[in-house]
């Protein structure tokens, strides 16, 4: 005899009679069946053992054990109680009122252990509706989203959890719902007291300060961002602006940095010019302003997934980043959003180094043609040609100081841009 069939049969093992698990001492053990608002309203009643078989607590109009013993079962496996004395066409009675006790019955599992059984008593509360589907042959949600001839760019990094490569597509997609959604408009200093010059000398002087710093290059951008961000909703007075420039800066190295530089440290930064006091209320009112919300997306984010798409070495992906910020400090290009720059940057940056096309695997993973990126192009290579006379040379001086870039890229690039301008392909500058 097996393991239940000597549990759910207790008789032959002990020669006694008690119900399964009678050793528990509250269980539920009688049930109330409830006809008063005419439906069947099940109520559990929490009582001893010994008063269940003593007849302790008993109703006086209940039904005797002999009666309500359950005799018979229905083909759903359900447990149906029968009166052999009682007709069923007879009104109700007090005695349909009482308590009727539910014993186990010899020879019947209780416990439905069958997976048919489970099965059928799920059926009978819900329709069993088909099954999901959620078989994955490692790639299923890539190549679904795929167009034809597009390289699955993902497909070797299924096995690296940190690159989420299932989920990636759906994350850039958001990610441009992202940076609609926190756009900033164009010209937003008009009417407020500042200017774009002010702005430019604040970011160009950020540049300084994020290299005195050794922050991340992710902390600059977005520094940037909570720059205009915050000042096209609450623009301040000129004297305060450098201050609404540290503190942003303070806030983004939270939000990138493992280790963030003190307040202490960007009031000196500033010369003393700000207390700490006002830095952090400055903080609060930023947070306050931008109601915690810092997951605009950055050049940098598009940027990266472009180079990967485009399968470009190093020297092309250094170059676009070189090209985007040189944008930051551009009062007349804050309201362009950071992937359309980037796939810009990088398009210039693979046409003036090796004449790479912009490639379908690019047009498909950046949703960026080559006829939309041209214009924007033409701008950044404007940019670089002017940087030698602009008052603002930080960024140009922060990539100068790499010795990588300073002997491949910087000399040669002017060069390379007023070739592109009298060639009768490529990116027109003039």
């Amino acid at each position: 005899m097996d393991t239940l069939s000597k549990l759910m049969n207790p008789r032959e093992e002990h020669g006694i009679s008690r119900l399964t698990l009678g050793e528990i001492g509250n269980r539920v053990s009688a049930i109330t069946i409830d006809t008063k608002k005419g439906g069947a309203v099940k109520k559990e009643i929490l009582q001893p053992i010994d008063a269940v078989f003593s007849g302790k607590n008993r109703a006086p109009n209940a039904i005797s054990s002999s009666s309500t013993v359950l005799t018979h079962t229905d083909n759903n496996h359900g447990l149906i109680p029968v009166h052999s004395d009682m007709p069923t066409s007879i009104p109700s009675t007090a005695a349909d009122h009482a308590a009727v006790k539910v014993e186990w019955m010899p020879g019947h599992n209780l416990l439905h252990q069958r997976e048919e059984d489970m099965g059928l008593l799920a059926g009978l509360v819900h329709p069993q509706a088909p099954l999901m589907d959620i078989s994955d042959d490692g790639d299923a949600f890539s190549k679904a989203m795929l167009a034809d001839g597009v390289e699955d760019v993902d497909a070797e990094d299924s096995d690296n959890p940190q690159l989420v490569s299932l989920y990636v597509k759906p994350i850039y997609s958001y990610m441009r719902q992202l940076e609609k959604k926190f756009s900033i408009r164009p010209n937003y200093l008009e009417g407020t007291g500042l200017t774009g010059k002010m702005r430019a000398i604040l970011i160009d002087w950020l540049c300084q300060v994020h290299g005195r710093f050794h922050l991340l290059q992710e902390t600059l951008h977005l520094t940037v961002a909570i720059i205009d961000r915050y000042l096209q909703v609450k623009p301040c007075t000129k004297n305060r602006l450098q201050l609404v420039g540290v503190t942003a800066m303070l806030v983004a190295s939270k939000y990138e940095e493992m280790y963030t530089p003190e307040v202490a440290d960007f009031v000196y930064i500033t010369d003393n010019a700000y207390t700490k006091k006002e830095v952090r209320d400055m903080e609060q009112d930023i947070l306050r302003t931008l109601d915690f919300s810092f997951g605009r997306p950055l050049c940098l984010h598009f940027l990266r997934r472009y180079s990967k798409a485009g399968k470009v070495d190093a020297t092309k992906h250094t170059l676009a980043k070189y090209l985007m910020e040189l944008t930051i400090v551009e009062m007349d290009m804050v309201h362009i959003r950071p992937s359309h720059i980037a796939a810009s940057a990088l398009y210039l940056s693979m046409l003036v180094l090796d004449g790479s096309r912009w490639t379908k695997n690019l047009q498909f993973y950046s949703c960026y043609s080559e006829e939309e990126l041209i214009p924007l192009a033409k701008r950044l290579a404007k940019l670089v040609l002017k940087v030698d006379s602009s008052k603002f040379t930080a960024v140009k001086t922060k990539y100068s100081a790499s010795k990588f870039m300073k002997i491949a890229v910087i000399p040669q690039l002017k060069s390379r841009i007023l070739l592109e301008m009298a060639a009768s392909e490529g990116v027109p500058v003039s």
